[in-house]
């Protein structure tokens, strides 16, 4: 029988990420092929945003077109 499964070695033995359905002690041959690295998940917008710790005046999220483009009038 012929599987490929992933695993990850923790300094002494190697750890399947899944179940196996083998006998204890049954003699296996082994090929290492190392994995790239899992991309960690980025952050969100919010998340970014938050850590910014940026300072505005309180009415910023309410009037943000004004603050952005100027008095309603003056848009074209």
């Amino acid at each position: 029988m012929v599987k490929t499964i992933e695993a990850v070695f923790d300094g002494t033995v190697f750890r399947p990420s899944e179940p196996i359905s083998l006998k204890p002690n049954t003699r296996v041959q082994i090929t290492i092929e190392t994995a790239s690295p899992v991309a960690e998940e980025g952050l969100s917008f919010l998340q970014v945003a938050r850590t910014l710790n940026l300072e505005g005046p309180p009415d910023w999220s309410a009037n943000i077109e004004e603050y952005l483009y100027g008095e309603a009038g003056d848009r074209k």
